[in-house]
Formats: structure tokens, C-alpha cells, sequence
């Protein structure tokens, strides 16, 4: 069950969509009324839809692969920048570039290439440079940083992406859908919900919609990040304890007596004993 309550969506504005004359005929099912020409969102229905998407998202994180979080709205940047940090998923709150995943090995590249620039500061090579080239060296690192800095842990394409404002960030989730990767996003009532893996029902304009919303997304990645970490370290407790149990079982047994053997009697050859039978006689 959801730990998010019905009024706090209430508080925090969740409910409110866009105009009557903005709205996208496939957000019906998930509209409760209309008042004063705007749209209202039923909320029991995103708390539905935040239950489904949390689940999901929490095994994902479980298997311990990587959540793309994408948000470039000035309403939701520093929100996803924190709370986003904090679970230790990559993210992108600047401009989406073109291609970041359809062409994937050109943005690994934009990202070594800051990590090389890094390089040459600590080995010496950064002071044979002249100071032109140290200015144009160090604009390229801040502008890689600006755009490549908060996915440079992204070794490979993620396994999901949440997305803020799907019309806004229409070409990551074109990049995302072209992938099959899985999408996960917040869609208000201008959007299509359709174009969406796991849609969430709500204001995608206001910051206290998105922050709750987060709250609720990132503490189920953080619970399968969690459960994952306990798996793992009873795992390795498993494994020690039964080398232990082993070990203790090889040095019992090296410890132990030696059981005395009875010892054998030696038989003569049937010939020797003859001749030994009949001197008796």
C-alpha cells in the first residue's frame, strides 16, 4: 500500500490539470471534473498509478541496474538534482542532447573525454600546457560537466527512465521508446498517457507535485537499493559461514587419534609350512 495520502497529493496541488482547450482527449479516464475551464486530476487514480510505477521501479533497482531520470523544466531540475543524488541514479537536468541514447557510444566518449581533461591535472601534463590551452581545456570540461557530469556513472544504457513533462522531454522518450526501454513519467492532462510505460496522473507544473511524487518514486528505488544490500551481505555471510563450518570440520578431523591398527599376521608359504609339520614329527 502507498504511503502517499490523498491529501498531501490535496496540499501539494496535484490534482490541478491545464485548461479545458489544452487537454489531450486520451487523459479522459483520468480526469474527475472540470472546474472553472480547468481540468481536475483524480488523485485516487495516481495513487494508483504511483503504487504501480514505485513497485516496478523498486525491482528494478533491486537487480541493481540503472534508473535515467529527466527532468529540464526550471520547476523540476533542483528538485530531481537532490532527491535523485541522494539514491545515487544519473540524471539530466540540463539541455537533452540528441542522441544520448540512441547513439549512446558518442556520449560515453563526451564523458571520457571530461575524465581525461581530469587526468591531465593530476599527472603533470596539465602544467606543460600554455595558458591558451589551459583556457580552452577548461571550458570544454565545464560545459562536458554542465551536460555529461550527472550521468558520467552511466556505463551503459539504463534499464528504465522517468521522465518529467513528456511533451518538454518528447526526444528522450522518443530515444527511450525507439530502446524499448521501459518509461516511467508524471503526464498532465495536455499529454497522452498512451506514449507512456507506467503514466502517473498529475500537475507536472508545480514543484510540490513533482517533490511529492519523487519522494514516493525515490524512497521505493532507495527500499530495492536496500533490499538489494541486505541480499548481498547475507549472501557473503552465507558463504563465510559455511568456509568457516569446513574449515573448523578439516581441523577436527586433523586433531583427531590416528585409530590403532591390529596387527597382521604374516603367512607362511604353504611349502615352508609342510616341511615346519613334518620335522614336528
Amino acid at each position: 500500500m502507498s504511503k502517499i495520502k490523498f491529501e498531501d497529493l490535496l496540499n501539494a496541488g496535484a490534482h490541478f490539470g491545464h485548461l479545458k482547450r489544452k487537454w489531450n482527449p486520451a487523459m479522459a479516464p483520468y480526469i474527475f471534473e472540470e472546474k472553472k475551464g480547468i481540468h481536475i486530476i483524480d488523485l485516487n487514480k495516481t495513487i494508483a498509478h504511483i503504487d504501480s510505477a514505485s513497485a516496478a521501479l523498486k525491482q528494478i533497482a533491486k537487480s541493481g541496474k540503472k534508473i535515467l531520470f529527466v527532468a529540464t523544466k526550471k520547476q523540476a531540475k533542483d528538485i530531481i538534482a537532490t532527491k535523485v543524488t541522494e539514491i545515487n541514479m544519473p540524471f539530466v537536468t540540463e539541455r537533452w542532447s540528441g542522441g544520448m541514447l540512441t547513439n549512446f557510444q558518442t556520449t560515453r566518449k563526451s564523458i571520457r573525454k571530461m575524465t581525461s581533461i581530469d587526468k591531465m591535472q593530476t599527472d603533470g601534463t596539465w602544467t606543460t600546457l600554455n595558458k591558451r590551452e589551459r583556457l580552452f581545456k577548461t571550458r570544454q570540461r565545464e560545459k562536458l560537466q554542465k551536460n555529461f557530469g550527472s550521468i558520467a556513472d552511466m556505463t551503459r544504457q539504463p534499464a528504465a527512465i522517468f521522465i518529467v513533462d513528456i511533451i518538454k522531454e518528447h526526444i528522450a522518450l522518443k530515444e527511450a521508446k525507439r530502446l524499448n526501454i521501459p518509461t516511467f513519467a508524471i503526464v498532465d492532462t495536455n499529454s497522452n498517457p498512451s506514449l507512456v510505460d507506467f503514466p502517473i496522473p498529475a500537475n507536472d507544473d508545480a514543484s510540490k507535485s513533482i517533490s511529492i511524487i519523487l519522494d514516493e518514486i525515490c524512497g521505493s528505488i532507495k527500499a530495492g537499493l536496500d533490499e538489494r544490500r541486505s541480499s548481498k551481505e547475507a549472501d557473503a555471510k552465507a558463504i563465510a559461514d559455511k568456509k568457516a563450518a569446513a574449515e573448523a570440520k578439516k581441523a577436527e578431523a586433523k586433531e583427531a587419534p590416528a585409530k590403532e591398527e591390529a596387527p597382521v599376521k604374516e603367512e607362511k608359504p604353504a611349502a615352508e609350512a609342510t616341511e615346519e609339520v613334518k620335522e614336528e614329527k
